[in-house]
């Protein structure tokens, strides 16, 4: 009783609907090579109409319809796809083979023909989907009423088993005999920073201390820039030695009167 409530609680689900279908009589099979359209006269259709495609829950039904009062032709209930209820001909793409029930037991097979390919793309997908669903619902179901039956996932290490991390930029520096170096010291034993390459270290020489500036003392008076800053001072002239001033004048009178006494040989005019 409970399944048959929960089948009448199932709604119906139109998964494809094509305005434009042929129906013709498909002879007896005589071999097991597969149906072909040519041999169904396809220039005299048996009846033409509405296809539509429903499911209600795991089954799909595929409705030949009138296209103007909705009048139900024949439909074909489907359980599997591919299977026995519908199948391809085998020289063409546009054309199906369906097999349809009354409801009262009796069965036939008939040919179903579409006017453009796509239509018949569409149709042959919808059939798929629907039933990939089904299969998936049906996969979860089993893991939902067996959980421990499913694969587990053992991300844990076997016994022996390492792993090897390459982690980049974090190469160690170390010296010739393999210690790493020291941190050069400053000042009151604190450690410094290495210079940034291409720099200069700012750290003294060891056992040498930096020679601090004694800053002068500011004298009254004096500008502030004065006192702050030692000025150099420049070098005194050195002093010429004391000579007579008149002495220039002396020897050039003498030089003068010598000059007259070489010219006194020569005719004044």
């Amino acid at each position: 009783m409970a399944a048959m409530a929960a089948e009448e609680d199932e709604y119906e689900a139109v998964l494809c609907v094509k305005p434009a279908v042929h129906v013709y009589r498909v002879p007896p099979r005589a071999s097991n090579r597969g149906y072909r359209a040519a041999e169904w006269q396809l220039d005299q259709p048996a009846w033409s109409g509405r296809l539509r495609i429903t499911a209600k829950g795991k089954i799909a039904f595929i409705k030949l319809e009138d296209k103007t009062s909705g009048e139900l032709f024949a439909q074909a209930p489907v359980e599997q796809f591919p299977g026995i209820a519908v199948e391809s001909v085998t020289d063409s793409s546009r054309y199906f083979v369906i097999r349809i029930e009354d409801g009262n037991g009796r069965r036939a097979f008939i040919g179903v023909g579409f006017v453009d390919r796509g239509d018949a793309f569409d149709f042959n997908v919808a059939l798929q989907d629907h039933f990939k669903w089904v299969r998936q619902q049906s996969e979860l179901a089993r893991q939902a009423e067996n959980p421990d039956q499913g694969p587990k996932l053992d991300l844990g290490f076997k016994e022996g088993q390492t792993i090897k991390l390459n982690i980049a930029n974090m190469k160690k520096k170390e010296g010739p005999t393999g210690n790493t170096r020291p941190r050069p010291t400053g000042l009151g034993g604190l450690s410094l920073l290495p210079p940034p390459p291409g720099g200069k270290s700012s750290v003294c020489p060891s056992g040498e201390r930096p020679s601090l500036l004694s800053t002068p003392a500011q004298l009254p008076g004096t500008p502030i820039t004065d006192s702050l800053l030692s000025w150099p001072q420049p070098a005194a002239a050195p002093s010429a030695p004391a000579t007579d001033v008149w002495g220039d004048f002396a020897k050039a009178s003498g030089s003068a009167s010598t000059q007259t006494q070489a010219n006194a040989g020569w005719v004044q005019f």
